[in-house]
């Protein structure tokens, strides 16, 4: 039996992809805050008193993993929980004062690493790379739930 060939196995080079941006992450961005918590600080910025469903999937984060990343930011102090007056057993989520910081100080260091992890493309080929993946991403996640991409996508 031959041997795939893993430069053309797309998870291969998603995994790949995947430790170049960690590794980046970690040397330029931040190595207390991961890329997830950015990515709910950054809703939540955008979109305060969201609650953790509508963060979770603004962000493509399953239920136990928003809930994870939410309880680290609030225990760090850069989210609020509230509960919602409409609503008792619901929370709403903002981010604090500290939490908007950090987001503001995080979001130019993440703009320069983007730059980095994309140097090798072309302009051209950075937009149509940025909506290829995303377009499999977006794909990516009817297969999480078959029946909300249905109910999308008839």
């Amino acid at each position: 039996m031959a041997a795939t060939d893993l430069a053309n196995h797309p998870g291969h080079l998603a995994r790949r992809l995947q430790q170049a941006h960690h590794l980046l992450w970690n040397t330029m961005v931040s190595e207390q805050i991961t890329s997830p918590q950015f990515a709910v600080l950054d809703v939540l910025v955008d979109e305060p008193g969201l609650d953790q469903r509508s963060v979770g999937e603004r962000v493509g984060l399953d239920r136990s993993t928003v809930a994870e990343v939410i309880g680290r930011l609030g225990r760090r102090g850069l989210l609020d929980k509230a509960r919602d007056p409409r609503d008792g057993r619901r929370f709403l989520l903002r981010a604090t004062d500290e939490g908007v910081r950090a987001h503001r100080k995080l979001a130019v260091r993440t703009a320069r690493m983007n730059q980095v992890l994309l140097a090798p493309l072309s302009a051209a080929e950075q937009t149509q790379f940025l909506e290829l993946i995303r377009r499999v991403s977006d794909a990516a996640e009817g297969l999480r739930n078959p029946a909300e991409s249905h109910a999308a996508h008839p």
